[in-house]
């Protein structure tokens, strides 16, 4: 069974210095409908103008990756990391016990364009943590890329969480399948372009609730990002 979120349907808002869209119920947006997938939270795109950024703030007993798209996000916290994110870097933050951070548009005349991704840890208080690793282009392109995953296997960041974290990037007509393991689940979310998934058509900020399927293919139907999350 395939259940489609549709861009147009998300919640958000466009605050000047920030254009955000969230999957799913965040901050003063609820909807108790979606209220998250399995372990996934939040997927939140957004969109920062330059030189803005989001202040310094607390997190605590959630796993929080950011994947930026286009600009770069400057990244700080209270562990003392300081960070440059880049499109295609796998970067996670557990905030555990407690963290404060904050990430802000280092550019003075580009957009940074981002997703904002919450997962759900399997404990609470553990010890907080920062993990970052760039992963090129053509280890993504027609094919599924591990970039996050609960050992860290295949040179992917490490999360507190039964879930895995592939990236993909698709020219028109190009193809990925994944094998789904008995009672699990899948979340697709089109980071650029379209697909066909499955046979359904999904376009840029669509996502994709998957459970009962033995496979998942994703047919690029033009220049495509694609996010798939292997859930429990």
């Amino acid at each position: 069974m395939i259940s489609i979120r549709h861009s147009e349907e998300r919640g958000g808002g466009d605050y000047g210095w920030l254009n955000t869209h969230h999957t799913f119920s965040f901050n003063t947006y609820h909807d108790p409908m979606f209220m998250g997938f399995r372990s996934l939270r939040v997927i939140n795109e957004d969109y920062v103008a330059p030189g803005q950024g989001f202040p310094t703030h607390p997190h605590r007993d959630m796993e929080i990756i950011t994947y930026v798209l286009d600009g770069a996000l400057e990244h700080k916290d209270s562990l003392g990391t300081g960070s440059r994110i880049r499109p295609g870097d796998g970067q996670r933050m557990s905030a555990g016990s407690g963290i404060r951070h904050s990430e802000a548009n280092p550019s003075k005349t580009e957009g940074a364009h981002f997703l904002q991704i919450w997962i759900l840890p399997d404990q609470q208080g553990i010890k907080p943590s920062y993990e970052q690793k760039a992963f090129a282009t053509e280890e993504k392109r027609g094919k599924l890329r591990l970039i996050a995953s609960p050992t860290g296997i295949e040179g992917s960041v490490t999360i507190h969480q039964d879930a895995k974290l592939y990236v993909t990037l698709l020219a028109p007509g190009e193809t990925v399948t994944h094998q789904m393991e008995p009672d699990r689940h899948a979340w697709i979310q089109i980071a650029k372009g379209s697909v066909e998934l499955n046979g359904k058509v999904l376009n840029q900020g669509d996502g994709a609730a998957v459970s009962d399927e033995e496979q998942l293919r994703i047919k690029g139907t033009e220049d495509a990002e694609v996010l798939l999350f292997d859930l429990a």
